[in-house]
């Protein structure tokens, strides 16, 4: 078998509703995924030992020199978890191509995660055997979103998916951040600061659901939100000082993008992105800036 090149996509959570910790250390979560136009490949190649590159897409101001290569790479997890459900040797070259920010709360290394598993999947000829989701599931709560993609709610952990209908193209900006933030520890962070206090279980939006279904850019800014928003102001301050460029450049709406630190700023059309991103350049609010559409497919064989 040839080699197999999987892409997949990035996400925004447009809404992010958390509910109190639970027993198991988890959240109960309403989580709206909206997939973008910013894509990680990964190819898979035959090898006679597992193995894995990590690099830049090219023209991707993404740094990757603190990508792990070894078992904490979620791609590297993906192949192995595969291969045990098939009965084979993980024998396997991974290239992993990034152009999702590292650790910026956009699940770039979710959407690895899931381009290896449909990549090895496909490199040894599962017959369709897998139930990839399940699979995915099993790797963490955002994977099974990186394979479907468009637009979706999750509920449990966030696994749980039901697609949302979507009645039109956004226009995103993203202000990438120096550094990342830990994931783990924004929900520390959250669960410090609601301490003490009644967490009310999460709760959908209906009208965050009504404005992407209309298509409307206006309505879906008034009803973005993220309850981890807090804690990664916390851990992050100058974040704040990001999300007021962009309100202030014109930005229809500006949340931080999961557990962050890449911040998200919807734009009224193509053009506004473009303006809105050169602004927050020139403001040096932001490491870099990319821009994106959503929604995006999930992961795709290329």
């Amino acid at each position: 078998m040839t080699a197999i090149t999987v892409r997949a996509p990035a996400k925004v959570n447009v809404g992010l509703s958390v509910g109190p910790l639970r027993d198991d250390g988890y959240h109960d979560l309403v989580n709206v995924f909206h997939a973008v136009s910013l894509f990680d490949e990964v190819t898979a190649a035959p090898a006679d030992r597992l193995q894995v590159r990590v690099e830049a897409a090219p023209g991707s101001p993404v740094p990757v020199a603190d990508v792990p290569v070894d078992d904490r790479n979620l791609a590297v997890r993906a192949a192995r978890l595969v291969a045990a459900r098939l009965g084979v040797e993980p024998r396997v070259a991974l290239r992993v191509r990034k152009a999702i920010p590292v650790a910026g709360g956009m699940a770039g290394g979710s959407a690895d995660a899931a381009a290896a598993l449909l990549a090895c999947a496909r490199l040894w000829d599962d017959g369709g055997r897998l139930d990839l989701m399940e699979l995915a599931a099993e790797l963490g709560s955002d994977v099974p979103f990186a394979l479907m993609g468009g637009t979706a709610v999750g509920l449990g952990r966030g696994e749980r998916l039901t697609p949302l209908p979507t009645g039109g193209t956004f226009h995103w900006v993203f202000a990438m951040a120096h550094g990342g933030l830990s994931t783990p520890a924004v929900y520390a962070e959250c669960d410090r600061l609601r301490a003490g206090r009644r967490v009310p279980p999460p709760e959908a939006s209906d009208e965050l659901a009504a404005a992407l279904a209309a298509g409307s850019a206006k309505d879906l800014a008034a009803a973005l939100h993220n309850d981890l928003q807090p804690a990664a102001l916390s851990l992050r301050p100058d974040l704040r000082r990001t999300l007021d460029a962009g309100r202030d450049l014109g930005a229809l709406g500006a949340l931080v993008s999961g557990s962050g630190p890449t911040c998200a700023f919807l734009a009224e059309s193509d053009r506004h992105a473009a303006d809105l991103a050169a602004a927050l350049a020139e403001r040096g609010v932001a490491a870099s800036t990319l821009r994106a559409t959503g929604p995006a497919p999930g992961a795709t064989v290329l």
